[in-house]
């Protein structure tokens, strides 16, 4: 028999059943709940593209196994949005071109809203970079993800989706 476990993911009760019980949260979320916005880098906790939120912490989806997780509270890039409005993070991104290839970037937002959340964002940019320190960006767009972090933590971001396109 399989093992399942329930957990709220993006705001929705979810009732999942475990093929195997040393599934990551990372693949689960991929290959099981179709939710691909989390990405896999390096698979060791390093890069920071898997990152989501458990229970409003940052954590490493990769390194995460979801057996751990019954009754969690799991948000991914795919759950920050509201309907047509981009989360305020989500926003300062697209204003502060803090992308460039894109692949690090759902777990460059998702870090970025754990890290406000926390309060350990700030107004001071050296204090943002080491509070991204865990994410990696291989087209070397820190500058503007640090600016985003910053403007995202004033609240002075905000479009809709239909302006970003």
């Amino acid at each position: 028999m399989s093992p399942s476990i329930s957990l709220t993911l993006n705001g929705a009760k979810r009732d999942v059943a475990l093929d195997d019980p040393r599934v990551t949260l990372l693949d689960l979320l991929r290959e099981r709940l179709a939710l691909p916005g989390t990405k896999k880098g390096c698979d060791r906790g390093q890069c920071g593209a898997c990152t989501v939120l458990v229970n409003g912490r940052r954590v490493n989806s990769c390194l995460t196994l979801a057996a751990t997780l019954d009754g969690a509270e799991i948000t991914t890039i795919e759950g920050l949005a509201a309907g047509d409005d981009l989360h305020p993070v989500q926003a300062a991104f697209i204003e502060n071109d803090a992308f460039q290839c894109g692949y690090c970037t759902p777990g460059q937002i998702m870090s970025a809203v754990g890290l406000i959340a926390e309060d350990r964002a700030g107004e001071d940019l050296e204090r943002i970079r080491e509070g991204m320190s865990g994410n990696i960006c291989r087209c070397a767009a820190y500058h503007g993800i640090t600016l985003a972090v910053r403007q995202a933590t004033r609240g002075s971001a905000g479009i809709k989706k239909d302006d970003a396109a």
